[in-house]
């Protein structure tokens, strides 16, 4: 499906989220890069309109780490649009909070 790619209009945004990653991306990328768990991870993934904090294409996974602005109602609901939209393209979604990342 050619939704499922990175787009180009959409590649300053994913470079930038790249270089300003937080602590908890770094300490989750550290975990799962390289094929630690056995699939290819993707960092500042693209798929439609959303770029996406990490990203299997093999198997259609996304993980997802929310910090405290995620809290607020606006933010929730985006969040849950967000992952009906690509849980309809077929895709798991897993979300941590930072807290979790940390522990």
């Amino acid at each position: 499906m050619t939704i499922l790619k990175n787009k180009n209009q959409l590649l300053y945004r994913r470079r930038e989220l790249r270089k300003e990653q937080t602590s908890q991306e770094k300490i989750l990328w550290g975990c799962i890069r390289n094929r630690k768990l056995g699939f290819k991870f993707r960092r500042q993934y693209s798929v439609g309109g959303y770029v996406l904090d990490f990203y299997c294409p093999e198997i259609k996974l996304v993980i997802e780490i929310d910090g405290p602005q995620h809290s607020s109602r606006d933010n929730l609901l985006y969040d849950q649009d967000r992952t009906d939209y690509l849980q309809i393209l077929g895709c798991t979604v897993l979300r941590f909070k930072n807290k979790e990342i940390n522990e």
